[in-house]
């Protein structure tokens, strides 16, 4: 049951950060949006037509579905800041050391500064094994709804798995 819960979260992240890119790329990278994936669906947070979103998801559905996994994984996604946030943390821990706490300020901050570059791989590599799934061989769209106003207009875009 759980598997199953984690499994539909992470192909709809995946569909999710596709549909995103799709829409950048009709709209133009200045686009506002932002997504959250759910276990029956995901939400977009931004002023768009509804109809527009439609034609986006079917378009990151299908190419997907054809191999283009790199839709998947996203540099705007908030599993990029957790990743620097962790490793950002654990190295600070790390470079406090035995030192006085003057001596300690300039580990701390270049244990930090090397985390966070590091973490911009290692949250592509999270995403990719961890957090989203890009088959969606066996995803099928159910509906969109909107909801909201101006800016904080969402659509709630429904999926579900097919029979197998």
């Amino acid at each position: 049951m759980l598997g199953q819960i984690i499994g539909s979260v992470r192909r709809n992240h995946a569909l999710e950060h596709a549909t995103i890119s799709v829409l950048a790329g009709k709209l133009g990278r200045d686009v506002r949006l932002v997504g959250r994936a759910t276990r029956n669906g995901f939400y977009l947070y931004g002023d768009m037509p509804v109809e527009r979103v439609r034609e986006s998801v079917i378009e990151a559905l299908q190419r997907l579905r054809r191999g283009e996994s790199h839709l998947a994984v996203s540099p705007m996604c908030g599993t990029n800041l957790a990743v620097a946030g962790l490793l950002a943390g654990f190295s600070s821990l790390l470079a406090l050391g035995n030192r006085s706490r003057l001596e300690r300020i300039p580990n701390v901050l270049l244990a930090s500064m090397l985390a966070v570059l590091a973490a911009q791989p290692l949250g592509r590599l999270a995403q990719k094994h961890v957090t989203t799934d890009p088959d969606l061989s066996d995803t099928e769209l159910v509906g969109i709804r909107q909801g909201g106003r101006g800016p904080g207009r969402f659509h709630k875009v429904e999926t579900t798995r097919a029979p197998r």
